[in-house]
């Protein structure tokens, strides 16, 4: 099963010999379910099962405390670029010009290390780490201009609703409410193309002189796509949660834990944006 985030689909997580693809070909040809962990596809050399360390652990795979860890650490490094944007690049009259076109750069430089690590082979955790510093000197600044100018208040309720939905999607995953299938998999992926598409068709109205779009980002219609964005961001964690399970259940090497944390960003990213979307309209004053 390939998650939406972008991170995720440009290949999952990779077995050790790198036959991940032709096993989950085989599985599907097959109609069998990955539960059988007595033959694990992800064995080095053709084994049947992985090697164990003196703890009983698999050597040298992927464990979901290496994924809390590195998500913790890309994640503080989002949270520490963005208070030190927001305290460093202030957004008041005489600064913020200067302020926005460094968090212009940033956003674009993010995006660049972002394309980067997606099409490299093997996860990189400079490169991850450098996304998350960029992108968070971009959340700092544009969180500071909302909360200054739009909707004082409005981060702290954003940063809470991004930890309500993800606790809630994990909760609703691990309890099986969610079910990730390929069903849902297609269905997430259909969804996210149209959302993006109108989102493209909103910049280029807006660039183009129509004001505010397709009335995107104001008003009734903006709180209903930008809740439909935080219920896509919802999907794509669900998505996530799946193929990290798998992961960890498959024995991917450990380096992938921070492809992982890498991913599980770019959601959570995802979900405070739409969620300070929806918030800034609701909480404004116009």
């Amino acid at each position: 099963m390939k998650s939406s985030n972008p991170i995720f689909s440009r290949q999952g997580f990779e077995r050790h010999d790198g036959r991940a693809d032709a096993t989950e070909r085989e599985a599907v040809a097959t109609g069998a379910q990955r539960t059988d962990l007595s033959v694990n596809p992800f064995a080095a050399d053709g084994n049947q099962s992985p090697v164990k360390d003196g703890t009983g652990t698999a050597e040298g795979v992927m464990t979901i405390d290496d994924v809390v860890v590195r998500t913790a650490t890309t994640l503080g490094t989002v949270a520490v670029a963005a208070v030190l944007s927001w305290v460093l690049l202030p957004v008041d009259e005489a600064n913020i010009s200067r302020s926005y076109g460094i968090a212009v750069g940033a956003a674009l430089a993010a995006f660049v290390l972002s394309l980067v690590q997606t099409f490299k082979r093997r996860p990189s955790p400079a490169l991850i780490l450098g996304y998350a510093a960029l992108e968070g000197v971009f959340l700092g600044v544009i969180s500071s201009a909302t909360s200054t100018y739009i909707a004082p208040g409005v981060v702290v309720q954003a940063v809470l609703g991004t930890f309500a939905v993800s606790a809630g999607v994990l909760i609703a995953y691990r309890m099986r409410w969610i079910r990730v299938t390929r069903r849902f998999y297609g269905f997430v992926l259909a969804a996210a193309t149209g959302f993006l598409i109108l989102m493209v068709a909103n910049l280029l109205f807006s660039a183009f002189g129509a004001g505010n779009g397709l009335g995107f980002d104001s008003g009734a219609l903006g709180v209903v796509f930008g809740i439909a964005g935080i219920l896509l961001g919802a999907c794509f964690l669900a998505l996530d949660f799946k193929q990290i399970e798998d992961g960890i259940a498959y024995g991917a090497p450990r380096e992938e834990a921070w492809l992982a944390a890498f991913g599980l960003t770019l959601t959570l990213v995802w979900i405070y944006l739409e969620a300070l979307r929806v918030l800034s309209i609701l909480n404004s004053d116009d």
